[in-house]
């Protein structure tokens, strides 16, 4: 993205007519979506977190292991965690090595190495937390491969199939040239989340959904405090959390450039019945294609059996030269379905998994349903972490690229 449209792109969530990801719709009703812990906001409190998703749920959940005494708050501007956690596939992939090249090329092999075992670890972490308190969740390029493990990256775990014959027959994809399968899970994103701010609210954190902060400014009656405002009112704190993702620069001026927002279309497909029969998606996927692009498919077999796409499909490209043409669209998660995207989806399944064929009435209905939600974005590939520049008491954790949870855990 051209530097000067990265600093026009910047906005607040969207308060009316956003789309539901399947997710969403699947807990309608769920009293947490506009809980409020109190009637009123608070005047003051120690810590104020910006956002509900994954990153600032378990922010508060850490804050409140760590200093139980401390007065926690966490503002949502829409329903509980109904920004970009609850609007992806729910594919959770730690990346082996495909980054690793590009991170190498950013921050040396050490760096590089570190990067991709966080993310081994945090998958490693959220994957224990889910068993250990049994959440319901429903957890369950060949160059840049043998570049990781020469540089001492950890590849026993990764199951290797070179064979273009084999890897087709092990993962059912047609073109297939190679294949690399290691642990990885599907969730229910928000479910995980809710499970985790259940346990805040326990411990003493106030949830605010259906609360806009739309300005942090310093306190008049003491340097080291901040007043944060919103739509319901303002609140004194010591310390504030942006755990606001694609929107933390509509809120602090100087992350404008550096963490932009962007639209990503998901997709929800109703597979043929031929493929339903046989039970015949039995893993989730990470499609890397030729170009660079990548699909995401995590099929629902416990859901009616709806199969997920996400990724940088190819069809994300003209979504992208749209959005170009109109910035002002950058937080505009109330898109239900872009046509080159969808194209791309159908082009694939059909293209590439054996008896996936529909009867002509069918083929229209499976592919109807889509959602949109808001990536953060950063100039250089990996998230925000730490005190921002020139802020003190004020700290962010944002911009994932889209990799959320094995990122933000």
């Amino acid at each position: 993205m051209p530097t000067g449209l990265a600093q026009m792109s910047f906005g607040f969530p969207k308060k009316h007519n956003y789309s539901l990801s399947h997710w969403l719709q699947s807990v309608h009703g769920d009293a947490l979506l506009d809980h409020r812990t109190t009637p009123e906001l608070p005047q003051s409190v120690d810590i104020v977190i910006i956002g509900s998703g994954i990153t600032g749920t378990l922010i508060a959940k850490n804050i409140v292991a760590t200093w139980p005494e401390k007065k926690v708050i966490v503002l949502e501007a829409r329903q509980f965690c109904s920004g970009a956690t609850g609007r992806n596939t729910g594919h959770c992939k730690p990346d082996q090595w495909r980054g690793f090249k590009r991170y190498e090329g950013l921050f040396g092999t050490e760096q590089a190495l570190k990067i991709l075992q966080n993310e081994q670890q945090t998958w490693s972490d959220l994957v224990r937390y889910i068993r250990e308190n049994e959440v319901d969740s429903a957890a369950n390029a060949n160059d840049i491969f043998e570049s990781y493990k020469a540089a001492g990256g950890k590849v026993d775990n990764i199951k290797v199939t070179k064979d273009p014959m084999e890897a087709a027959k092990i993962s059912g994809i047609k073109d297939a040239q190679a294949c690399y399968a290691w642990s990885a899970s599907t969730l229910h994103p928000w479910k995980l989340v809710a499970h985790i701010m259940r346990d805040n609210l326990r411990r003493g954190v106030n949830l605010q959904t259906n609360t806009l902060v739309t300005k942090i400014t310093k306190s008049l009656r003491n340097d080291y405090r901040w007043i944060v405002q919103s739509e319901r009112g303002q609140i004194e704190c010591a310390t504030v959390v942006y755990a606001t993702n694609a929107y933390s620069s509509a809120l602090e001026p100087s992350l404008r450039g550096l963490i932009v927002p962007t639209p990503h279309m998901c997709n929800k497909v109703i597979p043929p019945k031929t493929i339903q029969d046989r039970q015949g998606l039995e893993n989730s996927y990470g499609v890397l294609l030729p170009k660079g692009d990548l699909f995401s498919i995590n099929p629902r077999r416990n859901e009616g059996y709806p199969v997920l796409f996400g990724g940088s499909n190819p069809g994300q490209h003209e979504l992208e030269k749209w959005l170009t043409e109109n910035p002002d669209r950058c937080t505009d998660d109330g898109l239900l379905g872009f046509r080159s995207v969808t194209e791309a989806v159908q082009e694939f399944a059909e293209g590439q998994f054996k008896d996936w064929t529909y009867d002509p009435p069918d083929r229209t209905e499976a592919y109807k349903e889509a959602w949109s939600g808001i990536m953060g974005l950063s100039l250089d590939g990996v998230p925000f972490v730490g005190e921002v520049p020139g802020l003190a008491s004020q700290w962010i954790c944002a911009a994932y690229h889209g990799q959320y949870v094995k990122k933000a855990s």
